[in-house]
């Protein structure tokens, strides 16, 4: 019989699960003598008890994003055999440690599973950017990192369009398509109570980096804000990535983005009490970016 000494110690012991987001990944997993489900929602139902069983005993679970691809890799370079439990708990260990997590709150197993890819998508994202910027190298002509320049600017652009938006909730889009790749980046910029606006660190890393991607590499794609202010109408409005910088859309330019299917081009209606209008002047805009040379 447990003592309870035993019982306070195992309360005690934090967890983390590696959670298989969809049943592609499940599938995968089942290539394994040591996997022991045969079917997803058995997997999904199993994974939600366990969690809810801990939160009822006190415990406290995390869940990282299990990827069989990566799980496959990570056994390979590590030497261990991928058919153990030995060896996936090792892996989950290392994401608990290196990537994205969720605490469980009772939260919803396919809303957890949401935030994690959304998290997964936006660390790849940061990692991605970052690592680019690193290696442009230095300008020919005067010998400044152009990466490091370029993440000052976008910090610096980024402070005077906030700035200038209007008080309450923004939203902030910023995507580049700078080859090979295309990224995308969200960021939410909320007044709170206080009339102040507190910046999420890691969101605005990340958007930060893909503005300063597009710049640095003089990519192409675009920065869009939107407003909403208690009693006014929403104000949609934005900005093109071009020749190392930002140039302002048009409120036309705005309005035909907006209305448009992102996948089939198709038009549709636009949104009522939305105001599609010119942005604001940053006064650094009609000047790009130092290193167009």
């Amino acid at each position: 019989m447990a003592s309870a000494e035993h019982d306070s110690i195992r309360q005690e012991i934090a967890g983390t699960i590696g959670l298989l987001t969809d049943e592609h990944d499940f599938t995968a997993m089942r290539r394994y003598r040591t996997f022991p489900f045969d079917d997803y929602e058995s997997y999904l139902w199993e994974v939600e008890s366990v969690l809810r069983t801990r939160a009822s005993e006190g415990g406290h679970t995390t869940l990282a994003l299990f990827d069989p691809e990566e799980y496959d890799e990570f056994c390979t370079e590590m030497g261990i055999d991928p058919d153990a439990l030995a060896s996936r708990t090792r892996y989950t260990a290392e994401l608990a440690a290196s990537g994205p997590t969720l605490l469980y709150e009772g939260q919803a197993l396919a809303e957890l599973a949401r935030d994690l890819i959304d998290d997964a998508v936006r660390q790849s994202t940061w990692e991605y950017a970052f690592t680019a910027l690193a290696h442009i190298g230095s300008c020919a002509t005067c010998g400044e990192d152009i990466g490091r320049a370029a993440f000052a600017y976008a910090t610096d652009l980024l402070a005077r369009i906030i700035d200038t938006a209007a008080p309450g909730d923004r939203h902030l889009v910023c995507s580049t398509s700078s080859a090979p790749e295309t990224l995308v980046a969200v960021l939410h910029a909320d007044d709170d109570a206080d009339g102040r606006t507190p910046l999420n660190e890691r969101e605005t890393l990340e958007f930060t980096a893909v503005l300063a991607l597009g710049i640095a590499q003089h990519g192409t794609g675009g920065l869009v804000v939107r407003t909403s202010t208690p009693g006014m109408t929403d104000r949609v409005y934005g900005w093109k990535i071009r020749e190392g910088g930002l140039r302002p859309l048009t409120a036309g330019e705005v309005f035909d983005a907006y209305c448009a299917d992102i996948e089939s081009g198709d038009v549709i209606a636009p949104e009522s009490d939305v105001d599609y209008c010119e942005p604001p002047d940053l006064d650094a805009l009609e000047q790009a970016h130092g290193h167009n040379h």
